[in-house]
Protein backbone atom coordinates (compact mmCIF):
# COMPACT_ATOMS: atom_id res chain seq x y z
CA UNK A 1 0.00 0.00 0.00
CA UNK A 2 2.83 2.58 0.76
CA UNK A 3 4.34 2.27 -2.68
CA UNK A 4 1.14 2.78 -4.25
CA UNK A 5 1.29 5.83 -2.30
CA UNK A 6 4.37 6.95 -3.43
CA UNK A 7 3.26 6.07 -6.80
CA UNK A 8 0.16 8.19 -6.79
CA UNK A 9 2.12 10.85 -5.40
CA UNK A 10 4.45 10.93 -8.46
CA UNK A 11 1.35 11.78 -10.39
CA UNK A 12 1.38 15.33 -8.84
CA UNK A 13 1.53 17.70 -12.18
CA UNK A 14 4.58 20.11 -11.97
CA UNK A 15 2.27 23.04 -11.00
CA UNK A 16 1.36 21.37 -7.80
CA UNK A 17 4.46 20.07 -6.88
CA UNK A 18 5.91 20.75 -3.39
CA UNK A 19 3.18 19.75 -1.14
CA UNK A 20 3.35 18.76 2.13
CA UNK A 21 3.77 14.65 2.40
CA UNK A 22 0.56 14.40 3.77
CA UNK A 23 -1.56 16.23 1.29
CA UNK A 24 0.57 14.09 -1.32
CA UNK A 25 -0.28 11.04 0.29
CA UNK A 26 -3.80 11.32 0.54
CA UNK A 27 -4.53 11.24 -3.31
CA UNK A 28 -4.97 7.95 -2.61
CA UNK A 29 -8.62 8.66 -1.34
CA UNK A 30 -9.51 10.36 -4.49
CA UNK A 31 -8.49 7.46 -6.43
CA UNK A 32 -10.56 5.25 -4.57
CA UNK A 33 -13.65 7.99 -5.07
CA UNK A 34 -12.82 8.06 -8.78
CA UNK A 35 -13.28 4.61 -9.45
CA UNK A 36 -16.48 4.20 -7.71
CA UNK A 37 -17.55 7.43 -9.93
CA UNK A 38 -16.27 5.48 -13.36
CA UNK A 39 -18.76 2.82 -12.15
CA UNK A 40 -21.55 4.95 -11.46
CA UNK A 41 -21.58 6.73 -14.77
CA UNK A 42 -24.02 4.62 -16.32
CA UNK A 43 -26.08 7.51 -18.37
CA UNK A 44 -29.40 8.70 -18.39
CA UNK A 45 -31.52 11.14 -16.40
CA UNK A 46 -32.40 8.89 -13.40
CA UNK A 47 -28.72 8.62 -12.84
CA UNK A 48 -28.30 4.72 -10.73
CA UNK A 49 -30.66 2.55 -9.92
CA UNK A 50 -29.29 1.93 -6.83
CA UNK A 51 -29.82 5.80 -5.31
CA UNK A 52 -33.27 7.54 -4.91
CA UNK A 53 -33.16 10.55 -7.03
CA UNK A 54 -34.33 13.36 -4.64
CA UNK A 55 -37.04 15.68 -6.77
CA UNK A 56 -38.46 18.12 -4.47
CA UNK A 57 -40.55 20.07 -7.88
CA UNK A 58 -38.50 22.92 -9.89
CA UNK A 59 -36.81 26.07 -8.97
CA UNK A 60 -37.34 24.95 -5.16
CA UNK A 61 -33.57 25.98 -4.26
CA UNK A 62 -33.86 29.61 -5.56
CA UNK A 63 -36.13 31.06 -2.24
CA UNK A 64 -36.08 27.82 -0.87
CA UNK A 65 -33.67 24.48 0.13
CA UNK A 66 -33.54 21.83 -2.19
CA UNK A 67 -34.15 18.50 0.12
CA UNK A 68 -33.09 19.87 3.76
CA UNK A 69 -31.00 17.58 5.94
CA UNK A 70 -28.73 18.47 8.42
CA UNK A 71 -27.48 14.64 8.38
CA UNK A 72 -23.13 14.95 7.90
CA UNK A 73 -21.35 12.32 6.27
CA UNK A 74 -19.95 10.93 3.05
CA UNK A 75 -18.13 13.22 0.65
CA UNK A 76 -19.89 16.37 -2.03
CA UNK A 77 -18.71 15.38 -5.52
CA UNK A 78 -18.04 18.40 -7.28
CA UNK A 79 -17.68 19.05 -11.25
CA UNK A 80 -16.17 21.88 -12.81
CA UNK A 81 -13.88 23.31 -15.81
CA UNK A 82 -10.53 24.63 -15.58
CA UNK A 83 -9.81 25.85 -12.74
CA UNK A 84 -7.34 28.92 -12.90
CA UNK A 85 -5.89 29.45 -9.44
CA UNK A 86 -6.36 27.74 -5.85
CA UNK A 87 -4.63 30.80 -4.52
CA UNK A 88 -7.21 33.23 -2.87
CA UNK A 89 -5.30 36.30 -3.78
CA UNK A 90 -5.05 35.13 -7.79
CA UNK A 91 -8.52 33.51 -7.80
CA UNK A 92 -10.91 35.45 -10.42
CA UNK A 93 -13.46 32.84 -11.51
CA UNK A 94 -16.64 33.17 -9.86
CA UNK A 95 -17.13 28.91 -9.53
CA UNK A 96 -13.67 29.03 -7.72
CA UNK A 97 -14.83 31.79 -5.37
CA UNK A 98 -17.63 29.31 -4.41
CA UNK A 99 -15.09 26.79 -4.00
CA UNK A 100 -12.96 28.63 -1.87
CA UNK A 101 -16.05 29.29 0.58
CA UNK A 102 -15.14 25.69 1.71
CA UNK A 103 -11.06 26.67 3.10
CA UNK A 104 -11.09 30.49 3.46
CA UNK A 105 -12.95 32.83 5.51
CA UNK A 106 -13.15 36.58 5.07
CA UNK A 107 -14.33 39.57 7.11
CA UNK A 108 -17.95 39.27 5.77
CA UNK A 109 -18.76 36.85 3.51
CA UNK A 110 -22.32 36.15 1.37
CA UNK A 111 -25.23 34.72 3.34
CA UNK A 112 -26.36 31.22 3.10
CA UNK A 113 -29.93 31.78 3.62
CA UNK A 114 -31.98 30.79 1.18
CA UNK A 115 -33.58 33.68 -1.05
CA UNK A 116 -31.14 35.75 0.76
CA UNK A 117 -27.68 34.65 -0.87
CA UNK A 118 -26.78 38.16 -2.16
CA UNK A 119 -26.82 39.84 1.31
CA UNK A 120 -23.72 39.90 3.25
CA UNK A 121 -22.95 38.56 6.96
CA UNK A 122 -20.52 38.58 9.36
CA UNK A 123 -17.93 35.87 9.15
CA UNK A 124 -14.76 36.77 10.42
CA UNK A 125 -15.48 39.58 11.58
CA UNK A 126 -18.49 40.34 14.57
CA UNK A 127 -20.44 42.81 12.57
CA UNK A 128 -20.64 44.48 8.76
CA UNK A 129 -18.18 47.44 9.73
CA UNK A 130 -18.65 50.37 11.57
CA UNK A 131 -18.22 53.41 9.12
CA UNK A 132 -17.24 56.78 9.73
CA UNK A 133 -19.66 60.15 8.76
CA UNK A 134 -17.82 60.64 5.58
CA UNK A 135 -17.93 56.68 4.04
CA UNK A 136 -13.87 57.50 4.28
CA UNK A 137 -13.17 55.09 7.49
CA UNK A 138 -14.19 51.59 7.93
CA UNK A 139 -13.39 49.14 11.11
CA UNK A 140 -13.72 46.02 11.87
CA UNK A 141 -13.59 43.93 15.00
CA UNK A 142 -12.51 40.43 14.57
CA UNK A 143 -14.19 37.31 16.02
CA UNK A 144 -12.64 35.03 19.17
CA UNK A 145 -11.59 31.81 18.81
CA UNK A 146 -11.10 31.63 15.01
CA UNK A 147 -8.05 29.81 13.75
CA UNK A 148 -5.68 28.65 10.98
CA UNK A 149 -5.56 24.74 9.85
CA UNK A 150 -2.28 25.09 11.94
CA UNK A 151 -4.02 25.70 14.93
CA UNK A 152 -2.46 29.37 14.93
CA UNK A 153 -4.92 32.16 15.50
CA UNK A 154 -6.04 34.28 13.18
CA UNK A 155 -5.61 37.94 13.76
CA UNK A 156 -6.00 41.71 12.09
CA UNK A 157 -2.62 41.41 10.26
CA UNK A 158 -3.15 37.96 8.73
CA UNK A 159 -6.08 40.09 7.12
CA UNK A 160 -4.07 42.77 6.33
CA UNK A 161 -1.40 40.72 4.97
CA UNK A 162 -3.63 38.61 2.79
CA UNK A 163 -5.15 42.01 1.36
CA UNK A 164 -1.35 43.44 1.10
CA UNK A 165 -0.52 40.26 -1.38
CA UNK A 166 -3.12 41.79 -4.10
CA UNK A 167 -0.61 44.57 -4.48
CA UNK A 168 2.44 42.41 -5.73
CA UNK A 169 0.62 42.12 -9.30
CA UNK A 170 4.64 40.81 -10.46
CA UNK A 171 4.08 38.15 -8.01
CA UNK A 172 0.12 37.53 -7.15
CA UNK A 173 -1.09 37.85 -10.65
CA UNK A 174 -4.80 37.17 -12.09
CA UNK A 175 -6.90 38.76 -8.85
CA UNK A 176 -9.24 41.54 -8.26
CA UNK A 177 -7.59 44.35 -7.59
CA UNK A 178 -10.09 46.69 -6.26
CA UNK A 179 -8.44 46.62 -2.66
CA UNK A 180 -5.67 48.42 -4.84
CA UNK A 181 -7.75 51.05 -6.07
CA UNK A 182 -9.93 51.74 -2.94
CA UNK A 183 -6.57 51.57 -0.65
CA UNK A 184 -3.42 53.14 -2.72
CA UNK A 185 -1.76 55.79 -2.63
CA UNK A 186 -1.16 56.94 -6.80
CA UNK A 187 1.26 59.24 -5.74
CA UNK A 188 3.30 56.69 -3.33
CA UNK A 189 2.16 53.17 -4.84
CA UNK A 190 2.60 50.36 -2.27
CA UNK A 191 5.13 47.34 -4.22
CA UNK A 192 3.29 45.12 -2.07
CA UNK A 193 4.83 42.70 0.93
CA UNK A 194 7.44 41.16 -1.64
CA UNK A 195 9.45 44.62 -2.57
CA UNK A 196 13.08 44.32 -1.66
CA UNK A 197 13.60 48.12 -0.77
CA UNK A 198 15.45 49.07 2.39
CA UNK A 199 12.69 51.09 3.90
CA UNK A 200 10.40 47.86 4.34
CA UNK A 201 6.92 50.47 2.91
CA UNK A 202 4.03 49.42 4.18
CA UNK A 203 0.34 49.80 3.65
CA UNK A 204 -0.23 53.03 5.24
CA UNK A 205 -4.10 52.83 4.68
CA UNK A 206 -4.75 49.96 6.91
CA UNK A 207 -4.13 49.63 10.27
CA UNK A 208 -4.30 47.04 12.72
CA UNK A 209 -4.13 48.77 16.28
CA UNK A 210 -4.32 45.32 17.98
CA UNK A 211 -4.87 41.68 16.79
CA UNK A 212 -8.60 41.87 16.40
CA UNK A 213 -8.92 45.17 15.23
CA UNK A 214 -8.38 46.44 11.52
CA UNK A 215 -9.01 49.74 10.06
CA UNK A 216 -9.06 50.44 6.30
CA UNK A 217 -8.66 54.37 5.13
CA UNK A 218 -10.49 54.59 1.77
CA UNK A 219 -9.11 57.41 -1.03
CA UNK A 220 -13.01 58.15 -1.63
CA UNK A 221 -15.96 56.95 -0.17
CA UNK A 222 -17.17 53.51 -1.31
CA UNK A 223 -20.09 51.93 -0.13
CA UNK A 224 -19.44 48.48 -1.75
CA UNK A 225 -16.41 47.73 0.14
CA UNK A 226 -17.91 45.18 2.33
CA UNK A 227 -18.63 43.61 -0.94
CA UNK A 228 -14.71 44.01 -1.93
CA UNK A 229 -13.88 42.44 1.48
CA UNK A 230 -15.81 39.27 0.86
CA UNK A 231 -14.11 38.45 -2.46
CA UNK A 232 -11.18 35.62 -1.72
CA UNK A 233 -9.10 37.85 -2.31
CA UNK A 234 -9.59 39.57 1.12
CA UNK A 235 -8.97 36.52 3.06
CA UNK A 236 -6.28 36.21 5.60
CA UNK A 237 -2.73 34.87 4.56
CA UNK A 238 -0.19 33.64 7.35
CA UNK A 239 2.91 35.65 6.17
CA UNK A 240 5.33 33.34 7.95
CA UNK A 241 3.56 30.46 5.56
CA UNK A 242 2.80 32.63 2.16
CA UNK A 243 5.08 30.90 -0.55
CA UNK A 244 4.31 33.72 -2.77
CA UNK A 245 3.90 33.15 -6.49
CA UNK A 246 3.58 29.25 -4.98
CA UNK A 247 0.68 29.87 -2.41
CA UNK A 248 -2.07 28.25 -4.43
CA UNK A 249 -0.21 24.89 -4.54
CA UNK A 250 -0.60 24.44 -0.63
CA UNK A 251 -3.10 27.38 0.40
CA UNK A 252 -3.42 27.80 4.64
CA UNK A 253 -7.40 26.86 5.52
CA UNK A 254 -9.18 29.00 7.82
CA UNK A 255 -12.21 27.23 6.80
CA UNK A 256 -13.86 24.13 7.90
CA UNK A 257 -11.88 21.99 5.06
CA UNK A 258 -8.45 21.77 3.82
CA UNK A 259 -7.19 21.07 0.13
CA UNK A 260 -4.81 17.83 0.96
CA UNK A 261 -4.55 16.61 -2.50
CA UNK A 262 -4.35 17.88 -6.28
CA UNK A 263 -4.08 15.60 -9.15
CA UNK A 264 -4.93 16.85 -12.60
CA UNK A 265 -7.07 13.40 -12.91
CA UNK A 266 -8.25 12.24 -9.84
CA UNK A 267 -9.16 15.86 -8.73
CA UNK A 268 -9.25 17.95 -5.75
CA UNK A 269 -9.45 16.28 -2.27
CA UNK A 270 -10.63 18.63 0.77
CA UNK A 271 -10.73 17.24 4.02
CA UNK A 272 -12.27 18.25 7.32
CA UNK A 273 -9.85 20.81 9.11
CA UNK A 274 -10.22 19.93 13.16
CA UNK A 275 -9.28 23.69 14.11
CA UNK A 276 -12.22 25.10 12.12
CA UNK A 277 -14.79 26.14 15.35
CA UNK A 278 -18.62 25.94 14.55
CA UNK A 279 -18.98 27.98 17.31
CA UNK A 280 -17.42 30.80 15.43
CA UNK A 281 -18.96 30.64 12.39
CA UNK A 282 -22.42 31.24 11.46
CA UNK A 283 -22.62 30.94 7.72
CA UNK A 284 -21.29 27.18 6.89
CA UNK A 285 -22.23 23.85 8.17
CA UNK A 286 -19.76 21.55 6.92
CA UNK A 287 -21.88 18.42 6.81
CA UNK A 288 -19.51 16.33 4.37
CA UNK A 289 -16.85 14.34 5.54
CA UNK A 290 -14.61 15.77 2.39
CA UNK A 291 -15.24 17.40 -1.09
CA UNK A 292 -13.95 15.87 -4.21
CA UNK A 293 -13.86 18.45 -7.42
CA UNK A 294 -13.27 16.53 -10.71
CA UNK A 295 -11.68 20.07 -12.69
CA UNK A 296 -11.02 20.36 -16.48
CA UNK A 297 -14.78 18.76 -17.49
CA UNK A 298 -16.53 20.11 -20.42
CA UNK A 299 -19.68 21.35 -20.35
CA UNK A 300 -21.24 18.19 -21.68
CA UNK A 301 -19.13 15.93 -19.18
CA UNK A 302 -20.45 17.75 -16.40
CA UNK A 303 -24.26 17.04 -17.48
CA UNK A 304 -23.37 13.48 -17.73
CA UNK A 305 -21.94 13.13 -14.55
CA UNK A 306 -24.72 15.28 -13.00
CA UNK A 307 -27.31 12.64 -15.13
CA UNK A 308 -25.76 9.86 -14.21
CA UNK A 309 -25.71 10.45 -10.25
CA UNK A 310 -21.47 10.68 -10.38
CA UNK A 311 -21.84 14.65 -9.26
CA UNK A 312 -23.81 16.71 -7.23
CA UNK A 313 -22.76 20.00 -7.99
CA UNK A 314 -21.77 22.02 -11.01
CA UNK A 315 -19.64 25.37 -9.80
CA UNK A 316 -18.96 26.57 -12.98
CA UNK A 317 -22.09 28.80 -13.32
CA UNK A 318 -23.10 28.21 -16.91
CA UNK A 319 -25.75 25.91 -16.49
CA UNK A 320 -26.52 22.68 -18.22
CA UNK A 321 -25.94 22.43 -21.88
CA UNK A 322 -28.49 22.92 -24.63
CA UNK A 323 -28.46 19.52 -25.24
CA UNK A 324 -29.27 18.49 -21.92
CA UNK A 325 -32.06 21.33 -21.33
CA UNK A 326 -33.90 19.69 -24.56
CA UNK A 327 -34.54 16.78 -22.72
CA UNK A 328 -36.30 18.68 -19.92
CA UNK A 329 -40.20 18.51 -20.52
CA UNK A 330 -42.79 21.41 -19.13
CA UNK A 331 -44.53 18.46 -17.24
CA UNK A 332 -44.23 18.89 -13.47
CA UNK A 333 -44.12 15.38 -12.78
CA UNK A 334 -41.11 14.44 -14.85
CA UNK A 335 -38.21 13.81 -12.45
CA UNK A 336 -35.36 15.81 -13.95
CA UNK A 337 -37.83 18.95 -14.28
CA UNK A 338 -37.88 18.67 -10.50
CA UNK A 339 -34.15 18.70 -10.12
CA UNK A 340 -33.70 21.74 -12.00
CA UNK A 341 -33.66 25.50 -10.55
CA UNK A 342 -34.18 28.57 -12.76
CA UNK A 343 -31.78 31.18 -11.95
CA UNK A 344 -31.50 34.55 -14.13
CA UNK A 345 -27.86 35.45 -13.69
CA UNK A 346 -27.29 39.11 -14.09
CA UNK A 347 -25.07 38.48 -17.06
CA UNK A 348 -26.27 41.24 -19.35
CA UNK A 349 -25.45 41.38 -23.53
CA UNK A 350 -25.12 45.09 -24.18
CA UNK A 351 -24.71 47.04 -27.41
CA UNK A 352 -22.02 49.69 -26.69
CA UNK A 353 -22.14 52.51 -28.94
CA UNK A 354 -18.13 54.18 -28.95
CA UNK A 355 -18.90 57.80 -29.07
CA UNK A 356 -15.14 58.75 -30.01
CA UNK A 357 -16.40 56.87 -33.06
CA UNK A 358 -18.26 58.53 -36.39
CA UNK A 359 -21.02 58.53 -36.87
CA UNK A 360 -21.71 57.03 -32.85
CA UNK A 361 -20.02 60.85 -32.14
CA UNK A 362 -23.47 62.22 -32.76
CA UNK A 363 -26.08 61.33 -30.27
CA UNK A 364 -28.87 61.17 -32.91
CA UNK A 365 -27.01 58.54 -34.57
CA UNK A 366 -27.61 56.46 -31.29
CA UNK A 367 -30.54 56.80 -30.53
CA UNK A 368 -31.11 55.45 -34.31
CA UNK A 369 -29.47 52.77 -33.07
CA UNK A 370 -30.85 52.12 -29.68
CA UNK A 371 -34.90 52.97 -31.76
CA UNK A 372 -34.23 49.86 -34.01
CA UNK A 373 -33.63 47.43 -32.00
CA UNK A 374 -36.09 44.44 -31.89
CA UNK A 375 -35.08 42.89 -27.93
CA UNK A 376 -37.82 39.74 -28.99
CA UNK A 377 -35.79 38.95 -32.14
CA UNK A 378 -32.44 38.82 -30.15
CA UNK A 379 -34.16 36.58 -27.15
CA UNK A 380 -34.60 33.96 -29.95
CA UNK A 381 -31.14 34.16 -30.98
CA UNK A 382 -30.06 33.49 -27.55
CA UNK A 383 -32.19 30.85 -27.60
CA UNK A 384 -35.61 31.91 -26.58
CA UNK A 385 -37.09 32.81 -23.10
CA UNK A 386 -35.34 29.39 -21.64
CA UNK A 387 -32.01 31.07 -22.24
CA UNK A 388 -32.45 34.75 -21.78
CA UNK A 389 -34.95 37.90 -20.41
CA UNK A 390 -35.40 40.90 -22.93
CA UNK A 391 -33.42 44.11 -20.52
CA UNK A 392 -34.34 47.33 -21.74
CA UNK A 393 -32.78 48.90 -18.72
CA UNK A 394 -28.57 48.99 -17.49
CA UNK A 395 -29.90 46.89 -14.56
CA UNK A 396 -29.88 43.32 -13.37
CA UNK A 397 -33.42 42.07 -12.80
CA UNK A 398 -32.07 40.74 -9.35
CA UNK A 399 -31.14 44.27 -8.13
CA UNK A 400 -33.79 45.97 -6.18
CA UNK A 401 -34.29 49.63 -6.35
CA UNK A 402 -33.78 50.15 -10.71
CA UNK A 403 -36.17 51.24 -13.13
CA UNK A 404 -38.75 49.68 -14.78
CA UNK A 405 -37.96 46.95 -17.70
CA UNK A 406 -40.16 47.72 -20.37
CA UNK A 407 -41.10 45.01 -23.23
CA UNK A 408 -41.96 47.57 -26.00
CA UNK A 409 -40.96 46.44 -28.98
CA UNK A 410 -38.79 48.63 -31.95
CA UNK A 411 -39.97 51.94 -33.02
CA UNK A 412 -38.97 52.52 -36.95
CA UNK A 413 -40.36 55.61 -37.29
CA UNK A 414 -38.18 56.86 -34.63
CA UNK A 415 -34.66 55.26 -35.59
CA UNK A 416 -35.67 57.22 -38.86
CA UNK A 417 -36.45 60.69 -37.42
CA UNK A 418 -33.21 60.15 -35.46
CA UNK A 419 -31.18 59.74 -38.64
CA UNK A 420 -32.47 63.02 -40.11
CA UNK A 421 -31.76 64.51 -36.99
CA UNK A 422 -28.03 63.46 -36.86
CA UNK A 423 -27.81 64.22 -40.89
CA UNK A 424 -27.80 60.74 -42.29
CA UNK A 425 -31.10 60.36 -43.48
CA UNK A 426 -30.07 57.39 -45.76
CA UNK A 427 -28.33 55.77 -42.68
CA UNK A 428 -24.72 55.15 -42.17
CA UNK A 429 -22.05 52.43 -42.25
CA UNK A 430 -20.36 51.12 -39.32
CA UNK A 431 -18.79 48.10 -37.48
CA UNK A 432 -19.98 45.90 -34.86
CA UNK A 433 -17.27 44.51 -32.81
CA UNK A 434 -17.90 40.56 -31.53
CA UNK A 435 -16.54 37.48 -30.14
CA UNK A 436 -16.41 34.97 -32.12
CA UNK A 437 -18.45 32.70 -30.60
CA UNK A 438 -21.49 30.96 -31.78
CA UNK A 439 -24.01 32.70 -29.97
CA UNK A 440 -22.35 35.76 -30.25
CA UNK A 441 -22.27 35.36 -33.84
CA UNK A 442 -26.48 34.80 -34.20
CA UNK A 443 -27.38 37.74 -31.92
CA UNK A 444 -24.59 39.58 -34.03
CA UNK A 445 -26.06 38.63 -37.39
CA UNK A 446 -30.04 39.56 -36.12
CA UNK A 447 -28.76 42.93 -35.14
CA UNK A 448 -27.68 43.70 -38.46
CA UNK A 449 -30.56 42.47 -40.02
CA UNK A 450 -32.60 44.71 -37.56
CA UNK A 451 -30.49 47.83 -38.17
CA UNK A 452 -30.21 46.80 -41.94
CA UNK A 453 -33.84 47.53 -41.96
CA UNK A 454 -33.52 51.64 -41.35
CA UNK A 455 -30.66 51.72 -43.73
CA UNK A 456 -27.70 50.99 -41.27
CA UNK A 457 -25.10 48.74 -42.95
CA UNK A 458 -23.50 46.92 -40.22
CA UNK A 459 -20.20 44.92 -41.07
CA UNK A 460 -20.04 41.70 -38.46
CA UNK A 461 -16.52 42.04 -37.61
CA UNK A 462 -15.57 38.42 -35.02
CA UNK A 463 -12.45 38.65 -32.89
CA UNK A 464 -10.88 36.20 -31.29
CA UNK A 465 -12.73 35.52 -27.94
CA UNK A 466 -9.76 35.19 -25.98
CA UNK A 467 -8.31 39.29 -26.76
CA UNK A 468 -11.74 40.23 -27.14
CA UNK A 469 -12.13 42.29 -23.75
CA UNK A 470 -8.63 42.16 -23.06
CA UNK A 471 -6.78 43.97 -25.78
CA UNK A 472 -9.77 44.67 -28.76
CA UNK A 473 -12.20 46.30 -27.26
CA UNK A 474 -10.73 47.02 -24.13
CA UNK A 475 -8.34 49.16 -25.80
CA UNK A 476 -9.65 52.54 -26.84
CA UNK A 477 -6.72 53.09 -29.35
CA UNK A 478 -8.20 49.82 -30.98
CA UNK A 479 -11.65 50.81 -30.91
CA UNK A 480 -10.98 54.27 -32.60
CA UNK A 481 -8.36 52.76 -34.79
CA UNK A 482 -10.50 49.98 -36.75
CA UNK A 483 -13.84 52.19 -36.56
CA UNK A 484 -15.44 49.97 -34.00
CA UNK A 485 -18.93 51.77 -33.98
CA UNK A 486 -20.98 48.55 -32.36
CA UNK A 487 -19.56 46.68 -29.79
CA UNK A 488 -21.53 43.63 -28.29
CA UNK A 489 -20.65 43.16 -24.81
CA UNK A 490 -21.28 40.75 -21.52
CA UNK A 491 -21.51 42.43 -18.52
CA UNK A 492 -21.37 40.21 -14.99
CA UNK A 493 -20.51 42.43 -11.99
CA UNK A 494 -18.01 41.19 -9.54
CA UNK A 495 -20.65 41.71 -6.66
CA UNK A 496 -24.74 42.00 -6.69
CA UNK A 497 -24.58 45.67 -6.38
CA UNK A 498 -25.97 48.92 -8.78
CA UNK A 499 -22.74 50.70 -7.87
CA UNK A 500 -20.75 47.45 -9.17
CA UNK A 501 -22.46 46.85 -12.58
CA UNK A 502 -22.91 50.00 -13.28
CA UNK A 503 -19.52 52.13 -12.28
CA UNK A 504 -17.08 50.42 -15.18
CA UNK A 505 -19.43 50.94 -17.82
CA UNK A 506 -19.84 54.71 -17.02
CA UNK A 507 -17.73 56.23 -15.66
CA UNK A 508 -15.78 58.45 -17.48
CA UNK A 509 -13.01 58.50 -15.31
CA UNK A 510 -12.76 54.47 -15.42
CA UNK A 511 -11.26 54.72 -18.60
CA UNK A 512 -7.98 52.63 -19.17
CA UNK A 513 -5.76 52.41 -21.99
CA UNK A 514 -5.63 48.39 -21.26
CA UNK A 515 -9.18 45.66 -20.12
CA UNK A 516 -11.06 48.74 -20.86
CA UNK A 517 -14.93 48.28 -19.66
CA UNK A 518 -16.29 51.56 -20.22
CA UNK A 519 -16.69 50.16 -24.11
CA UNK A 520 -18.83 53.11 -25.07
CA UNK A 521 -16.05 55.62 -23.71
CA UNK A 522 -18.80 57.38 -21.91
CA UNK A 523 -17.38 60.43 -20.42
CA UNK A 524 -20.31 62.43 -19.25
CA UNK A 525 -19.94 65.02 -16.62
CA UNK A 526 -23.30 64.68 -15.17
CA UNK A 527 -23.28 60.71 -15.54
CA UNK A 528 -20.29 61.38 -13.61
CA UNK A 529 -21.89 63.56 -11.08
CA UNK A 530 -24.53 61.35 -10.50
CA UNK A 531 -22.15 58.50 -9.94
CA UNK A 532 -20.33 60.37 -7.25
CA UNK A 533 -24.10 61.63 -5.25
CA UNK A 534 -24.43 57.88 -4.93
CA UNK A 535 -21.07 56.07 -3.79
CA UNK A 536 -21.90 59.45 -1.24
CA UNK A 537 -25.22 58.57 -0.52
CA UNK A 538 -26.43 61.87 0.21
CA UNK A 539 -29.72 61.95 -1.51
CA UNK A 540 -27.84 60.13 -4.60
CA UNK A 541 -29.76 57.22 -6.56
CA UNK A 542 -28.00 54.17 -8.97
CA UNK A 543 -31.02 54.37 -10.33
CA UNK A 544 -31.22 58.17 -11.14
CA UNK A 545 -27.81 56.99 -13.08
CA UNK A 546 -28.69 54.03 -14.66
CA UNK A 547 -31.41 56.85 -16.43
CA UNK A 548 -28.99 59.46 -17.04
CA UNK A 549 -27.35 56.94 -19.49
CA UNK A 550 -30.20 55.55 -20.78
CA UNK A 551 -30.35 59.14 -22.30
CA UNK A 552 -27.17 59.23 -23.57
CA UNK A 553 -27.84 56.40 -25.60
CA UNK A 554 -24.07 55.36 -25.22
CA UNK A 555 -25.32 51.80 -24.34
CA UNK A 556 -28.23 49.58 -25.23
CA UNK A 557 -29.38 46.85 -23.24
CA UNK A 558 -30.25 43.27 -24.96
CA UNK A 559 -31.50 40.51 -22.95
CA UNK A 560 -30.01 38.41 -19.51
CA UNK A 561 -29.02 35.17 -19.57
CA UNK A 562 -30.61 32.76 -17.83
CA UNK A 563 -29.32 29.15 -16.81
CA UNK A 564 -30.98 25.90 -15.74
CA UNK A 565 -28.42 24.23 -12.51
CA UNK A 566 -29.31 20.57 -12.31
CA UNK A 567 -28.94 19.30 -8.78
CA UNK A 568 -27.43 15.85 -8.43
CA UNK A 569 -29.88 12.83 -7.66
CA UNK A 570 -28.01 12.91 -3.65
CA UNK A 571 -27.64 16.55 -3.39
CA UNK A 572 -29.15 17.85 0.11
CA UNK A 573 -29.46 21.83 1.36
CA UNK A 574 -29.91 22.76 -2.19
CA UNK A 575 -29.44 26.34 -1.92
CA UNK A 576 -28.73 28.53 -5.15
CA UNK A 577 -26.21 30.55 -4.49
CA UNK A 578 -27.20 33.83 -6.40
CA UNK A 579 -23.82 35.72 -6.64
CA UNK A 580 -21.63 32.64 -8.11
CA UNK A 581 -25.07 31.05 -10.17
CA UNK A 582 -24.79 27.57 -8.42
CA UNK A 583 -25.66 25.97 -5.22
CA UNK A 584 -23.75 27.01 -2.47
CA UNK A 585 -21.46 24.24 -1.37
CA UNK A 586 -20.76 26.03 2.03
CA UNK A 587 -24.04 24.45 3.26
CA UNK A 588 -24.33 20.97 0.62
CA UNK A 589 -25.06 18.02 2.23
CA UNK A 590 -25.13 14.42 0.19
CA UNK A 591 -26.96 11.43 1.16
Amino acid sequence: MQQTLERLADRLPDWARGWSRRRLLASAAVVLLVLVLAVSCLGGAGGRADVPVLSDGADVGVQGVRSPSDSSGGTLRIVAPQIDSLDPQRSYLPGVWNLMRLYTRTLVTYSAEPGATDELVPDLATDLGQVSPDGLTWTFTLREGTRFENGRPITSQDVKYGIQRSFASDVVVGGPTYVVDLLDDPANPYPGPYSREEDDPDLTSVETPDDRTIVFHLRSPQPDLPYVLALPSSSPVPAELDTAGQYGLDPVSSGPYAITSVDAETGILLERNPQWDRATDDVRTALPDSVVVRTGLSGVERDQALLAGSADIDISGTGVQVATTARLSEDDDDPLRGRIDDVTTGSVRVLALPTDVAPMDNPNCRTAVAAAIDRAGVQGALGGAVDAVRSSQLWPRGLGGGPKHSDAGPDQKAARAALGKCGLPDGFSTVLAVPDAPSSLQVAQEISDQLGEVGIDVEIRPLDPVSFYATEVGNPDTVARNGYGIVLATRNADFPTPGSFLVPLVDGRSVRLVGNTNYARLNDPGVNQLVDEARAGNGGSWAAVAEAVRRTAAYVPLAEARIQLLAGQRLHNGVVMRPYASYDVATAGVR
